[in-house]
């Protein structure tokens, strides 16, 4: 079996999973969920693995972390939440560790002008959710600090080098950032049955634009 064979029945079955889990939301299928929402970060790992000519370990950690955090989140309760929250806190700093390495420096300037849109963002969102937050406040807090710097160090790095692949990368922190931020909406502001799939899809969509980047990263990277 050929390397582009691999390749394409790796991704052809992460797409299925993520058609699966979608559509168990939709539905309401708890056991469809179950079984296609694990294998998204698996599967997807698996795409990365058989495509980078020498993969990045933070990276694949990086994967394994937002996997831990899938499998944790499907369990209702505070504490999951808690610890599905904090797993997916450590990835986004493997991802800005990751991310860094491919800066250039000397980029002071350049740096904090990229995370300006994203504080903006980032008090916007407070704004909305902070009445509701009581002693989920200082979580929530150092997530969102977490995650508003992984955007603004992959636009950092799309700006420092406007290459297709920094380009996937910042879209997909973007969409990352999307995500959480409609998952904040949901659980702190203003609860909305269309938020489920919408939080999937975009999820879905932002690790596979963050694996495409890492995939080409990998493969000239020495």
């Amino acid at each position: 079996m050929t390397k582009q064979i691999r390749i394409i029945i790796a991704t052809t079955l992460f797409f299925i999973a993520a058609i699966a889990d979608v559509w168990g939301i939709i539905t309401a299928n708890e056991t469809l969920q179950t079984v296609a929402k694990p294998m998204l970060l698996t599967l997807l790992a698996m795409v990365y693995l058989v495509s980078a000519k020498k993969p990045i370990f933070w990276y694949v950690f990086g994967m394994f972390l937002c996997f831990v955090g899938d499998v944790l989140l499907m369990f209702d309760g505070a504490n999951f939440f808690m610890f599905g929250l904090s797993a997916f806190l450590l990835a986004h700093v493997v991802f800005i560790k990751v991310t860094s390495n491919f800066l250039q420096r000397d980029l002071t300037v350049k740096m904090i002008s990229s995370a300006f849109p994203f504080v903006i963002f980032f008090g916007v969102l407070m704004f909305l959710i902070y009445p509701n937050l009581g002693e989920m406040l200082i979580p929530v807090v150092i997530y969102g600090i977490t995650i508003s710097t992984f955007g603004s160090v992959t636009l950092l790095n799309y700006r420092s080098e406007k290459s297709t692949e920094n380009l996937w990368l910042f879209i997909g922190a973007i969409i990352f950032i999307l995500s959480d931020s409609l998952i904040a909406l949901d659980k702190f502001y203003q609860p909305n049955e269309i938020y489920g799939a919408t939080i999937m899809i975009t999820y879905i969509l932002a690790q596979f634009l963050i694996c495409k980047a890492m995939i080409v990263k990998s493969n000239y990277t020495e």
